[in-house]
C-alpha cells in the first residue's frame, strides 16, 4: 500500500513473537506443542505486588500521572540505582515508560538523526536494529563470537567506532545468549569508550537480577564513573518480578536527555498505566524475598538444558551466566537432510521443520544476527524443558 511511510520498509515483525503465535495456533489446533520461545518467566507475580495494585485501584488511583511517571515511583527508582548499582540519579534523571522497550525507542528516537550509527553486539535482543532503523539511524551490527562465549571483545568495539557512532547499545545479561561481562571485561571495554568521548552508553540492565555464581552483576558507569555523564542505565520490572504484562520500565540518564524523552513521551502514549505504577512501586520497595526463590529454580533449569543439549549430536551450547536463555550452535545439523527430505540450509530450516515434527518452538539464530543457532528459553518446568530436550535429541538424530 502505497499510503505507508518509507520507515516501514525497515521494519520487521518481531521474529519472537511471530513463532510464539504460531506455536499457540499449533497448540488451539490440538498439536502437542512445548514453547521454548517467550521471554518471560513463567511463576505468577508475587502476591503482595498484585495486592499493591488492587489497594490503588481500591483507593481511585486511576488517573493520570506525570508523562514519564509519578513522582513516588521516580524516588523508588532513584532508591533502587544507588543502593543496588552505587548510582546517583535524581528524580529529574529519571524516566518511566510502558516498559523497557520504549525507553529504548524514546531515547532513540529524540537523539538520532540521518547519518547517525549505533553499534550493536550480534547476537542482540531482535528490537535493538529495527528501533534504530525506525529513529532514522544506522546500526553496525558487532558478532560476539562463540569462541568468546559470545561477548565482544575491546578490539571488536574500537574497530566498529567511527565519527558517526552516536550509541553502544549494551546488554548483560544478554537476550538471548545470557552472556555477562564481568567487572574485568567491562573494564576493558570502558577503556575503548573513554577514548571516544562522543559515544553514548545504552546499557540495558533487564536481567541484572537474573545472575548465576559465580558471575556478579555490573553496570558500565557503575565499573566507569567517568562515564556517567553518557550514560542511560535501563531497567525495569518485567523479567525480576514476572511483571511482563504490566508494562513498566525505566531509566536512569542525564537530565538534558531525559527531558527530550518525556517531551517525546507526552506527545506519544503520556503516562505508564497508574495501576501498574503503584504495582511497581511496592516491587521496588517491598520485600524482595521473591528474587532469592526464583534465581535457583531457573540455575537449576538453566544446567538442566545445557546438560542435556550438550549431549545432542551435532549441537554444543556454551553455558550462560545469566537470564533465562541458551544459544547452542548447530553447525553440525547444517548441511544434513530430514528424513522427509528437507534439507537443514539455515538455523531457521533447523527450527521449521523441529517445530513441525516435534511440536518444539525454539527460535532460529538469524532472527538475533548470529547464525547458525537457536534460543531456548527455559522459563518453564523441568519436565517440560526435559521433554523438550528429548525431542530435540530425536530430530538432530534423524537428520543424515
Amino acid at each position: 500500500m502505497n499510503f505507508l511511510s518509507a520507515r516501514m520498509k525497515a521494519v520487521r515483525p518481531s521474529p519472537t513473537v511471530a513463532i510464539s503465535t504460531l506455536a499457540q495456533e499449533m497448540k488451539a489446533a490440538g498439536k502437542d506443542v512445548i514453547g521454548l520461545a517467550a521471554g518471560e518467566p513463567d511463576f505468577d507475580t508475587p502476591d503482595n505486588i498484585k495486592e499493591a495494585a488492587k489497594a490503588a485501584i481500591d483507593s481511585g488511583k486511576t488517573k493520570y500521572t506525570a508523562p514519564d511517571g509519578m513522582p513516588e515511583l521516580k524516588r523508588a527508582i532513584a532508591a533502587k540505582f544507588s543502593r543496588e548499582n552505587g548510582l546517583d540519579y535524581g528524580p529529574q534523571q529519571i524516566s518511566v515508560a510502558a516498559g523497557g522497550k520504549q525507553i529504548l525507542f524514546n531515547a532513540l528516537m529524540a537523539t538520532l538523526s540521518p547519518g547517525d550509527e549505533v553499534i550493536i553486539p550480534a547476537p542482540y535482543w531482535v528490537s535493538y536494529p529495527d528501533m534504530v532503523r525506525i529513529a532514522g539511524g544506522t546500526p553496525v551490527v558487532v558478532d560476539a563470537k562463540f569462541e568468546n562465549n559470545y561477548k565482544i571483545l575491546p578490539r571488536d568495539l574500537k574497530a566498529a567506532i567511527t565519527s558517526r557512532t552516536k550509541w553502544l547499545i549494551f546488554n548483560s545479561p544478554s537476550n538471548p545468549t545470557g552472556a555477562g561481562y564481568d567487572a574485568a571485561a567491562l573494564t576493558a571495554l570502558c577503556k575503548v569508550l573513554l577514548q571516544a568521548p562522543h559515544v553514548w552508553i545504552m546499557s540495558d540492565d533487564m536481567y541484572e537480577h537474573l545472575s548465576y555464581p559465580p558471575f556478579v552483576f555490573h553496570s558500565p558507569a557503575e565499573v566507569e564513573p567517568r562515564l556517567f555523564p553518557r550514560t542511560l542505565t535501563v531497567n525495569g520490572v518485567s523479567k525480576v518480578y514476572a511483571m511482563t504484562g504490566w508494562r513498566i520500565g525505566y531509566a536512569g540518564g542525564p537530565e538534558e536527555l531525559i527531558r527530550a524523552m518525556r517531551t517525546l513521551q507526552s506527545q506519544s502514549t503520556s503516562n505508564p498505566s497508574s495501576i501498574s505504577q503503584w504495582a511497581a512501586l511496592e516491587a521496588l520497595n517491598g520485600p524482595q524475598d521473591y528474587i532469592a526463590q526464583s534465581r535457583p529454580i531457573f540455575q537449576r533449569r538453566r544446567d538442566l538444558v545445557v546438560e542435556l543439549l550438550n549431549d545432542i549430536r551435532g549441537l554444543s551450547c556454551p553455558t550462560p551466566d545469566g537470564a533465562f536463555y541458551v544459544y547452542p550452535s548447530i553447525a553440525g545439523c547444517i548441511g544434513k537432510t530430514t528424513p522427509g527430505g528437507k534439507r537443514i540450509d539455515t538455523d531457521a530450516d533447523f527450527a521449521t521443520e523441529l517445530l513441525k515434527s516435534t511440536g518444539v518452538a525454539v527460535v532460529f539464530g538469524a532472527a538475533f544476527g548470529l547464525s547458525p543457532n537457536f534460543r531456548v528459553s527455559y522459563a518453564t518446568s523441568d519436565d517440560l524443558l526435559s521433554e523438550a530436550c528429548a525431542r530435540i535429541a530425536q530430530f538432530c538424530e534423524t537428520l543424515s
